[in-house]
């Protein structure tokens, strides 16, 4: 099995671990001057050495006395890309064909809870949806990075639900940026998987369940822009920088799609899972009044 490395909080405490059998080695007690977050370790470069350094280690805290944050803390940059699998596109039925370049949107932080926290479902709109996708973090920078190259500057992989407010994302003419940030609508982790190979992510079964229920289910060996070209597009115009997250597009199958639309309600059960990866499973619940 691949490293698992999570973020976490713990009365009052942020930190990070491995995850082992029987709980989390907490790193973060131990390497927090050097290495105060998962963040810093990414951009050293050291989450192998830091896998194989505590190799064999007992376990400090049980999995159920943690919390689950975003593997990545304070990334500088989410990145998401939108309409990357070739039966998504067609299911806007206008006519056209998969764009030439990819769509890009961005996200923020606060938008994001852990796994195994709740959705929030705001009270402005009851449409929220879900869409389960591979996400990847950013290990080592650049600024027009050849395609050829692009897998290098991978660091670890883990899985996100990118939850979406629908009728926000239509409330202006060029953007989808409302709908895609109302606070904890989405969830990221639960692992932090370091990247190695081509072959981890090159062609992955990726799955949403629903109640139990499959909604989503592809493979990463369809999409219409690959990993290598989504890193070579987007350094382009920006710089990546270490402990960045692009968010690389969900299959068909989401909510809105159905006839008439099936929007998640508090007590629903989402899962997100993909080979070699995990599962991601969050529950919904309605924002709390203030």
């Amino acid at each position: 099995m691949r490293p698992r490395f999570l973020s976490f909080s713990r009365q009052g405490r942020h930190g990070y671990g491995l995850a082992v059998a029987g709980g989390v080695i907490d790193l973060s007690a131990r390497h927090a001057a050097r290495w105060p977050s998962l963040r810093a370790v990414v951009e050293d470069g050291a989450l192998v050495a830091l896998a194989e350094d505590n190799a064999g280690r007992a376990p400090d805290l049980p999995l159920d006395d943690i919390r689950f944050e975003i593997p990545v803390p304070s990334p500088e940059k989410i990145i998401c890309v939108g309409v990357n699998f070739p039966d998504r596109n067609e299911e806007y039925k206008d006519g056209q064909a998969a764009p030439s370049n990819p769509s890009l949107f961005i996200r923020f932080p606060r938008s994001f809870t852990g796994h195994g926290q709740p959705l929030i479902r705001p009270p402005e709109s009851p449409q929220l949806d879900y869409e389960g996708e591979v996400v990847i973090f950013i290990g080592k920078g650049g600024r027009r990075i050849p395609e050829a190259d692009a897998l290098d500057h991978i660091a670890a992989v883990s899985l996100c639900n990118e939850g979406t407010i629908r009728d926000w994302v239509r409330h202006a003419k060029f953007n989808v940026t409302q709908g895609k940030n109302f606070d904890r609508s989405g969830a990221m982790g639960p692992w932090l998987i370091p990247y190695t190979d081509e072959s981890q992510l090159a062609d992955i079964r990726l799955e949403t369940r629903v109640n139990g229920e499959v909604r989503q289910s592809d493979r990463t060996g369809r999409m219409i822009f690959s990993f290598r070209r989504i890193i070579g597009y987007v350094s382009t115009f920006t710089t990546l920088v270490p402990g960045d997250v692009i968010v690389t597009g969900t299959p068909t199958g989401a909510g809105a799609r159905f006839d008439p639309p099936v929007w998640l309600k508090p007590g629903d059960v989402v899962e997100v899972e993909a080979e070699g990866i995990g599962v991601l499973r969050n529950t919904i619940a309605d924002e709390a009044a203030s």
